[in-house]
Order: C-alpha cells, then structure tokens, then sequence
C-alpha cells in the first residue's frame, strides 16, 4: 500500500527484537519503546517542508534549511500510546501533546471512547498519534475519526507492530492518512491479539495486569 512505511533501519529491527521478547522487564521495555518511537521519527517526519534561512556562523554568514509551515502535535492513543511519546519529543520537543482515550471491549473488541484533550490548534498542525500495536485497527480508526471531526487533515499513525488485517482497515477507513510501522505481524488470533506480537503493551510498560 503505497501510504503504509514499514521502517527497516537495523537499530529499530535489533530494539524491537528486545521489546518482543518475554524476559524483558517494565524498566527496559519502556526505555526500548522510547528510544524505537525515536528512531522512527526520523523517518516519520521525513515529508516536513523547510525553507531558507540565512544565519551567521563563527566565521562567516550562509544559508542553511530550517522547518517551515506547520508545527506538530504528538497525539497517543491512551494508555499504551504514552509509551512512544517521549522519544517523539526528544526529536521535535517543541510539539504539543494531546491525548484520545480508548479502550477495548473484551466481548466486542470494539473501541470505546473515554477522553479526548487536543490542542486548541490541531487543525493547523502536522499530527503524529501513536499507538504501539495495531491489531484489528478499530481504536486507530475511531481516534483518526475523533481527530477529523475536531478539524485536523494532516494526519500520521506510527505504531510499533501492525497486524495485516489492521492495515487494511485503517487504510480503507482513511485512505488519506500516512502510517508508518517497525514490522508487519502475520495475523489475528482469536482473542484479537496480534501473532507474534508482543503481548499487551500497556501491561507491559507500567508491569500492570
């Protein structure tokens, strides 16, 4: 799918063989997911403009490229999207930061809405949610929507894992958005978790059940 980017860089591979892995405790797995969301910001904001701006150095007066346009928000999907919103601001730490607050259903799995706090501007804003896994996609989908409604266009997903029938929802809900992920996980069991995976990422970075 032409706005799906699976980023491949060896370190983010290597990191997230570590944050797959069983043995690994809260303290490395959230240090792990930050320094992931971090690497991968690189390339997520990749397509931001810049422009010409002329500055002075020690020696001698030049022109060098700066970000231009829009600024950023950082929007995580509660609770697990917190995770990766640290290492996101170690790279752009003049962003804001809102929240959208969902959950899964256990029967349904369905998302269910709980608490949206965004910056007065999103409509002016490049935007980046995240959300460690994407398994059936639908809390991406309601947050994006959420997003939508409250004005904002230039929308980015970054998650960590993605299974392939969430891909293909999120895509087909909104063909417009960009997503990004470390790696492309090759089913659903029936308990909607993702196969490998990782478990459950907000279990996982705050040692909760």
């Amino acid at each position: 799918m032409d706005n799906v980017t699976q980023i491949t860089h060896p370190l983010v591979l290597h990191k997230l063989a570590l944050i797959r892995d069983k043995n690994t405790g809260s303290k490395d797995f959230r240090e792990l997911v930050e320094e992931v969301a971090m690497l991968m910001a690189y390339e997520v904001t990749r397509s931001f403009q810049t422009e010409d701006i002329e500055i002075e150095t020690p020696i001698a007066k030049t022109t060098c490229r700066m970000l231009s346009g829009k600024k950023v928000a950082v929007i995580p999907i509660l609770r697990a999207g917190l995770g990766m919103v640290s290492g996101v601001l170690k790279i752009i730490p003049t962003a804001r930061v809102g929240h959208i607050g969902l959950y899964r259903d256990e029967t349904t799995l369905k998302p269910v809405e709980y608490f949206c706090k965004l910056p007065q501007d999103i409509g002016e804003r490049e935007i980046i949610v995240t959300d460690p896994m994407l398994a059936t996609g639908g809390s991406a989908i309601d947050a994006i929507a959420m997003l939508k409604r409250k004005g904002a266009k230039n929308i980015k997903l970054m998650c960590l894992i993605a299974a392939r029938e969430g891909i293909k929802a999120v895509m087909k809900a909104h063909p417009d958005i960009h997503m990004y992920t470390a790696a492309v996980d090759e089913k659903l069991n029936e308990n909607g978790y993702i196969v490998p995976g990782l478990g459950d990422a907000g279990d996982r970075l705050y040692g909760t059940k």
